[in-house]
């Protein structure tokens, strides 16, 4: 019994490490130019050890965008129906701003899942997201009728509000290139931008 307990740690560290170091493989390579030779590289494994804990590549990847997928819809689950409904929006602009800071890899690694087809996601797009989506569409959509929101297009202020923040994530190269931060102040400069943007764009017109 004294030998398991070393080993429970050693391989919870090890699926750990393989986790990690295929966010980074996935995240630049796409699943397609992914290997198991530079995951197992990248953890500091061997290609065996690797199989040892996950049976292939895409069973890595599998896990990874399950796990990402749910955390992802953690900032949508966070509006407020009975909150002020500009507010919430831009709190939730906000926080999905602040993932693509903290989380780029987890971004990138979405975007291109969802640039092939999203083959291994396309359920739980077609399930929970779009149940989501569609219930916090319908909040926004009484917001609107009782004149407390601008009058939008909920759907579409959704893939918006995806479009603006994740793009600081998936396109940082680009980002980086033309502005050339420092560090990452351009983060900060995003969100007085956009904050200031959607509180004009949804403004309800006063009485």
């Amino acid at each position: 019994m004294k030998n398991e307990r070393p080993k429970t740690r050693i391989q919870r560290k090890n699926r750990e490490a393989i986790l990690e170091a295929a966010l980074d493989v996935f995240s630049s390579e796409g699943f397609r130019g992914a290997t198991l030779d530079q995951i197992a590289g990248a953890a500091g494994l061997s290609k065996p050890n690797v199989l040892y804990y996950f049976p292939s590549k895409e069973a890595i990847y599998t896990e990874l965008l399950s796990g990402l997928l749910d955390t992802w819809l953690d900032p949508m689950r966070g509006i407020d129906p009975d909150g002020d409904p500009v507010g919430e929006i831009v709190s939730y602009v906000l926080r999905k701003l602040d993932m693509s800071r903290e989380f780029p890899r987890e971004s990138r690694l979405f975007a291109n899942e969802i640039v092939q087809g999203a083959p291994r996601i396309l359920e739980s797009i077609d399930g929970p997201l779009k149940s989501l989506v569609d219930e916090v569409a319908g909040v926004l959509q009484s917001w609107i009728d009782e004149g407390r929101l601008a009058p939008v297009d909920p759907h579409h202020l959704i893939f918006s509000i995806w479009a603006t923040t994740q793009h600081y994530a998936d396109f940082d190269v680009q980002v980086r290139g033309i502005l050339r931060p420092e560090a990452s102040e351009h983060f900060d400069q995003a969100a007085a931008f956009l904050s200031a943007l959607y509180r004009r764009a949804l403004a309800p017109a006063p009485k």
